[in-house]
């Protein structure tokens, strides 16, 4: 099942290139939950809810997807984690180019991601395809680095690498914009926008080797990216074991996987374009902050 948020908070199924309006079932779900929960009660509510609504998207009338401005997938994240350096030619990529990296001089940062950790993107850097990304500092150089991403479905800590899948609701595409500098990578990280998800959220049942998707980015209609999770340094499920030796998950939470190379500078006007045969496409526009 593919799940969507849209225009003012809807929520919907989407089949083919329409969306079905189950907006009633995420009210009911919204309003039994409690006000202090950890996460996103919608993904919390998909076992139990899910018959139901793949039942109500049977009796929706549909809109194209076309016609409506996509949010992001999930409304309440209790946060959004981020796996650095987990490509081995991203690692190489960014190496050779220390001008961009900011570590020209000075102490540099430990190699590896086992050494530098999962990292933390602002909730309020989340935005979905319909409203794209506004540069915060044009005077520097931003980049877009596509990534596959996670969606946690239950509450865990220290989760053991062989049940990792099963705390794993879904999967979606994201961008981790980046602006290039010396200062911490979740603060360079964290701009408002900078973290595009979506089209939607793919059922984990639909994808059931997560570590055989190959997804890409065209930015301006060239391709940059050309990825796949079997390259990936640290696999789907080490990802999830090694993030809950430090944080609780909780429904809802986000984790982009890492970037592949081919990560490139973006400016005002230019659109990026993700695409994934087992998730979708969506296009994301390239603006100036106001």
């Amino acid at each position: 099942m593919k799940l969507c948020r849209y225009n003012e908070d809807r929520l919907g199924v989407v089949r083919g290139d329409t969306i079905h309006d189950i907006s009633a079932i995420q009210d009911e779900i919204r309003s039994k939950a409690r006000y202090d929960m950890r996460g996103d009660a919608v993904i919390a509510a998909l076992p139990e809810y899910r018959d139901r609504m793949e039942k109500a998207a049977d009796g929706a009338k549909g809109v194209p997807v076309s016609s409506v401005d996509l949010l992001p997938p999930v409304a309440r994240p209790s946060k959004v984690m981020a796996a650095p350096v987990n490509y081995a030619a991203h690692v190489a990529e960014m190496a050779a180019q220390p001008h961009v990296t900011g570590e020209t001089g000075g102490a540099k940062r430990p190699s590896g991601i086992q050494n530098q950790g999962i990292f933390l993107k602002s909730n309020s850097a989340l935005v979905g395809p319909g409203e794209g990304v506004a540069i915060r500092f044009p005077d520097r150089r931003n980049d877009h680095e596509v990534e596959f991403c996670l969606i946690i479905g239950k509450q865990g800590s220290r989760v053991k690498k062989a049940d990792a899948l099963d705390y794993i609701a879904g999967y979606t595409l994201g961008l981790d914009m980046t602006v290039r500098g010396v200062e911490d990578r979740s603060f360079r990280k964290s701009c408002d926008g900078y973290a595009p998800l979506g089209p939607w959220m793919v059922t984990a049942d639909e994808i059931p080797d997560p570590n055989n998707v190959d997804f890409t980015v065209h930015l301006n209609g060239k391709l940059q990216q050309d990825a796949h999770t079997k390259d990936l340094i640290f696999d789907v499920q080490r990802l999830v074991e090694f993030a809950t030796e430090f944080y609780t998950i909780y429904p809802g939470d986000i984790l982009f996987t890492g970037s592949p190379p081919g990560v490139s500078e973006v400016k005002p006007g230019d659109v990026m374009h993700c695409a994934c045969n087992l998730i979708g496409e969506m296009g994301v526009k390239v603006r100036a902050a106001e």
